[in-house]
């Protein structure tokens, strides 16, 4: 017997939003992906821009240069821009240019230089961290996306990030496995001999500090206590031939770093060299009067905004944005809080940003010359120290050839406006209105949408609100409406109305507004569209009635089968000696389901004076399985009085299985037969539990002989054993429902029986009831069917 699974569903909850749930995942892991997606476009961008203005070749030749190498490296093509762009700094003269001005082409001596590869099981890890590289935006997220990448390969502890002051001290700018104490006792130093950090950045090459005591009289170690790190590296990251920054990692553990470990720290840095740059401040722009004048009057404007002048490719296409001019609001709400674009091309500021629908909103716009207003949005801001969620919309709008970008901030009452506009949207209701003097009526834009309704036609006055129901439930909606309008009488009623979309079931409650005398003047209430609602009960009412059909053909099945078993399996009162053994059988069918299994047994004296035992399990259950029962037991009993062996009838029974029924099934069989004379039993078995034998106190299970499942295979191998049966022995048939019980293993079952019938008896030798009486649970999964053969005691005989 098997069962599935299933997943459970929270009460009460509604079918349509656990969809509605999943669709949201669904979008949010798409959203995410994009914006990892355009974050990568924008660094393979920016690392083609580097390679144009170095070389002087065209977009596709930079490209498929920067493949080459990735290719020639083994490295993906995101860490070869990684590299690109820490490596490679374009001339001041321009793309192919001279620095005499000429005109003569600029050497290529990027394309000559070596494109070292990481070692193989280094090139795994430094790929994952070039990915992960797109989502870093500060010098802190790239401390710790760093520690997250160590910590696992390298048993890193923590990492810090250190970069040159114009006086040659050292500025922490990004750490990660350090408390802020800590930090800010190392956040300035000063430039004094003995640090290995600047060590590392002076020379240019890494410091491995891998002997606690022998570093700790050469440097002045970071640490509270400096021993909480017994091992650590210093690495300078090279842009150009110059180092301005340096990366710490630190390790708990005094190990030397190996040479593996050390490969995969100069290929990390070898990958942030790129990241870093863009963490660069902005290059000084020149001094221009009418530059400041603008970026003063940005700065003094009440709300966020932005000055965008749109960067063009030689296609023409626009490529970026350079911002001209910002508010200090415009870092924090583009997600980078404490930056300032000004002077920064838009994409490097924040590369997600070209997948979000303010970035097509800017290209719009310049495109036709029509503002845009986005979709409001939520950002989480912290006022008096405490975090307030406030309502934002983006704004776009010309300003000659460049764009003024603005956010507004949206008050109380906007957002409680919006809140009750998400609300009718979630809830798919809307609010109406009637005025009864004046006939005039207003609807929500959520009730057009119910009705399928174009706003333009207007909202349905009152009484003629009935039309849109269809014929049947046209008289009870207009009986409701007109005690409305008459007697001031609320209601709350159900209707359906014909849309584009099918049928919908609607819900209107309404309740009346009166004068002074009590005549109704002004009506107003909500339409609830409760289509889904309806289907779903509509569906369970219809699940309800097959479900009690289905109960009822099953019921008549199980009595069907029941009495088809009954007839075929008569049980005995009591004990019945065959061959000079004493038999007793029992069958007890499963207290659970509707079905009736296939379990079976047949004990009989042959003409030759022996005995024949047989117990058998057919799968499945019902009406097939006990006609499959019945065709094999006395299939079985036949071949065995004509002759056949027990495995000659095995080998016939599969050949049954396996061509005379269209519904394939399979079963399960122990034969076995008996000659007093030489007190010996030959049996064989097809995928049956093994013969359990009680001698002298001791029970045992005989060793099965090879045997196929009947009805699994077209060449089944079946093989006899024997053994010898003594006065007093014990032998029990049975069938799986005697000692499977999930969730108890089966083997645990076999080890329990195994001990009950060794146990001492206390009841003489009827002792099959209290047996079954102590192995079976109380409610029983399956059929149990046992055959207890007990060898008399000489005397007996």
């Amino acid at each position: 017997m098997t069962s599935e699974r299933v997943t459970p569903v929270e009460p009460r909850a509604a079918p349509d939003l656990v969809e509605l749930a999943k669709i949201v995942a669904r979008q949010r892991a798409e959203m995410d992906r994009l914006r990892d997606q355009a974050a990568t476009s924008a660094v393979v961008e920016r690392a083609k821009g580097a390679v144009m203005a170095l070389t002087g070749c065209p977009a596709d030749a930079a490209g498929e240069r920067l493949r080459r190498r990735a290719k020639a490296a083994r490295r993906t093509l995101l860490e070869e821009c990684w590299i690109t762009l820490g490596t490679l700094a374009p001339t001041a003269h321009g793309p192919g240019k001279a620095a005499d001005g000429a005109g003569t082409a600029t050497p290529d001596f990027w394309s000559d230089w070596p494109a070292q590869a990481a070692p193989d099981d280094v090139a795994p890890a430094l790929a994952r961290l070039g990915q992960a590289l797109v989502r870093v935006m500060t010098p802190q997220d790239l401390a710790r996306c760093l520690l997250e990448h160590l910590a696992a390969d390298l048993a890193a502890d923590a990492v810090m990030i250190y970069a040159r002051r114009p006086d040659g001290g050292l500025e922490l700018t990004g750490h990660a496995g350090i408390d802020d104490k800590l930090a800010a006792q190392w956040s300035q130093v000063p430039p004094l001999s003995g640090i290995a950090a600047l060590d590392a950045l002076r020379s240019g090459e890494p410091r491995w500090l891998e002997d606690f005591a022998a570093d700790a009289e050469r440097y002045l170690l970071i640490g509270d206590p400096p021993e909480r790190w017994r091992s650590r590296a210093w690495l300078p990251v090279l842009v150009g031939d110059s180092a301005e920054v340096c990366i710490g990692v630190l390790r708990g553990r005094a190990e030397p770093f190996t040479p593996r470990d050390r490969a995969h720290l100069r290929g990390v840095t070898g990958l942030c060299a790129g990241r870093l740059r863009a963490f660069d401040a902005p290059a000084e722009r020149s001094a221009d009067a009418a530059t400041d004048a603008v970026q003063a009057l940005f700065e003094a404007l009440p709300v966020a905004a932005m000055l965008l002048t749109p960067l063009r490719a030689a296609s023409g296409a626009v490529e970026d944005f350079r911002v001209e001019a910002a508010t200090d609001q415009v870092g924090e709400l583009l997600g980078r809080a404490g930056e300032a674009p000004a002077g920064r091309r838009l994409l490097e500021f924040r590369p997600a940003l070209v997948a979000e629908p303010l970035w097509r909103g800017c290209l719009q716009v310049l495109a036709t010359g029509q503002p845009y207003e986005g979709e409001r949005f939520a950002h989480e801001e912290v006022v008096a120290g405490v975090a307030e969620l406030f309502t934002y919309t983006a704004r776009v709008a010309p300003l000659g050839d460049a764009l003024v970008v603005s956010w507004i901030r949206h008050g109380s009452s906007d957002r409680q406006e919006h809140r009750l506009a998400d609300i009718q949207r979630l809830g798919n209701l809307g609010w109406a209105n009637w005025n009864l003097a004046t006939r005039e009526a207003s609807w929500s834009t959520q009730v057009f949408t119910i009705v399928g309704r174009d706003s333009a036609r207007g909202p349905v006055p009152l009484d003629e609100l009935p039309e849109l129901a269809l014929p049947e439930d046209t008289p009870a909606l207009t009986r409701a409406v007109n005690e409305l309008g008459q007697e001031g009488r609320p209601f709350d009623i159900p209707f359906r109305i014909r849309t584009s979309g099918g049928i919908r079931h609607l819900r209107l409650v309404a309740e009346a507004v009166s004068d002074r005398h009590g005549t109704p003047v002004e009506v107003h209430g909500f339409v609830q569209d409760m289509t889904a609602r309806r289907r779903a009960e509509l569906a369970l009412v219809e699940s309800e009635r097959a479900i009690l059909t289905q109960h009822d053909v099953l019921q008549a099945e199980r009595t069907l089968a029941s009495l088809l078993q009954h007839a075929l399996l008569p049980l005995a009162n009591r004990p019945v000696h065959l061959a000079g053994l004493r038999v007793e059988v029992a069958y007890l069918p499963a207290q659970s389901g509707v079905h009736v299994g296939g379990d079976w047994f047949s004990t009989i004296e042959l003409p030759d004076g022996d005995a024949l035992l047989v117990v058998g399990d057919v799968a499945g259950h019902g009406v097939d399985a006990v006609a499959t029962m019945a065709q094999l037991r006395f299939t079985a009993k036949g071949m065995v009085i004509t002759g056949s062996s027990p495995t000659g009838a095995l080998a016939r029974l599969n050949t049954l299985l396996l061509h005379s029924r269209d519904s394939h099934t399979t079963a399960t069989m122990v034969l076995a037969r008996y000659s007093p004379r030489q007190r010996r039993l030959v049996w064989a078995q097809a995928g049956h539990l093994p013969l359990l034998l009680l001698r002298d106190g001791e029970a045992r299970y005989l060793r099965r002989p090879r045997g196929m499942l009947l009805g699994a295979t077209t060449t089944p191998v079946y093989e006899e054993a024997e053994c010898r049966l003594e006065p007093g022995d014990r032998l029990i048939l049975f069938t799986d429902g005697l000692v499977e019980h999930p969730p108890e293993s089966i083997d645990r079952g076999l080890e329990r029986l195994a001990e009950a019938v060794a146990a001492p008896p206390h009841d003489g030798p009827r002792s099959l009831g209290p047996l079954l009486t102590q192995l079976l649970p109380e409610v029983r999964r399956d059929d149990v069917c046992v055959v207890d053969v007990r060898v008399p005691e000489v005397r007996e005989q």
